[in-house]
């Protein structure tokens, strides 16, 4: 059994109700249907009831699920006039606001879970993780124990000599293009957070690097021992080390040798990247090469879940996330 499904099983004890905005994708609305056959959380799918079901029909899927248009929504003036109050001290008026909310459904359902219609959002099938996020950062913000928020990927490796079981999360991977010190600090306290939630409370934090605990002199690996120094002086709880290697950070054998002392060398299961490239080519070797599960790009950090997918997601993809994303909102 794949850990998504263990997953699934805990979103069962404690239902949400996640929006997917991206109806007009055969791959959201198949996820939908696999959601309501599984039974662990309520859809609220996005646009023209008529145009959904046509395309559902032709494609062979059952869809169940609600469907709201913006178009004919009730309340749809309720959403309209909150996300004028959000932003107008941006200078937004209210028939931009209008535009924006009737047309673009990524801000339409941000403000469904603002205003309490709904637990969550998972979108970025078609869209790019800039456009899934910004209607994020503007309407819903970071929680008031993130100072910043960024993303991870939950890995599943199936290989159950490393990490917890097999199971790794990195982050960043998927957001912030170059951390600085303070950032990875507030990315590793995250990623410990996100841990306890989906796998156990057993985290342990590597910073990776290209050294090993001194072993180049250079502003790269500077800047990973620093943001160690910081999490060790401000989240004393945290078990965490670096600068590690990837393979001093994961491979028992290799731990002994680079870093005998450490308590996280070769048992890291969170994996904190210096910067994007790093984070995201990795984590695109470890699905393609390694063959593991990937789920996210995940957000942590907000007032409420909202999740990006890759834009080659397969539908098992977003059902995933959207388990990862109820239990965000629990």
């Amino acid at each position: 059994m794949k850990y998504i499904d263990t997953l699934i099983e805990k979103a069962k004890l404690n239902r949400k109700t996640i929006v997917l905005p991206e109806a007009n994708d055969i791959r959201t609305l198949k996820a939908a249907e696999i959601i309501y056959n599984k039974d662990f959380a309520d859809i609220i799918l996005i646009g023209n009831e008529e145009k959904i079901l046509n395309l559902a029909k032709s494609n062979n899927i059952i869809i169940n699920s609600r469907i709201i248009d913006p178009d004919k929504f009730e309340d749809t003036n309720k959403l309209i006039e909150y996300f004028y109050e959000l932003r107008k001290e941006k200078g937004m008026t209210k028939d931009e606001a209008k535009s924006i909310i009737t047309t673009n459904y990524l801000y339409f359902g941000c403000m469904l879970v603002k205003m309490g219609y709904a637990d969550g959002q998972v979108s970025g099938a078609t869209h790019s993780t800039s456009d899934t996020l910004r209607p994020a950062l503007q309407i819903l913000k970071t929680d008031k124990e993130s100072p910043i928020a960024s993303s991870f990927f939950l890995m599943d490796t199936h290989d159950t000599s490393i990490g917890e079981n097999g199971l790794f999360i990195y982050s960043d991977c998927g957001m912030i293009q170059n951390p600085t010190k303070e950032e990875l600090v507030e990315i590793a306290k995250s990623s410990e957070k996100t841990f306890r939630l989906l796998i156990n409370d057993n985290p342990r934090i590597a910073f990776l690097s290209h050294s090993t605990l001194g072993s180049s002199k250079c502003d790269d690996a500077y800047k990973v021992v620093d943001a160690v120094k910081l999490t060790k002086e401000k989240y004393p709880e945290l078990l965490v080390d670096g600068e590690l290697q990837f393979d001093a950070a994961v491979i028992p054998s290799v731990a002994k040798s680079k870093a005998p002392n450490s308590k996280v060398a070769g048992k890291a299961n969170i994996l904190i990247f210096p910067d994007l490239d790093a984070g995201n080519i990795a984590y695109k070797i470890t699905e393609r090469i390694g063959h593991a599960d990937a789920y996210g790009p995940v957000m942590q950090g907000l007032a409420k879940p909202v999740n990006d997918l890759s834009r080659g997601c397969k539908a098992e993809d977003i059902v995933g996330v959207v388990a990862i994303t109820s239990l965000q909102a629990k």
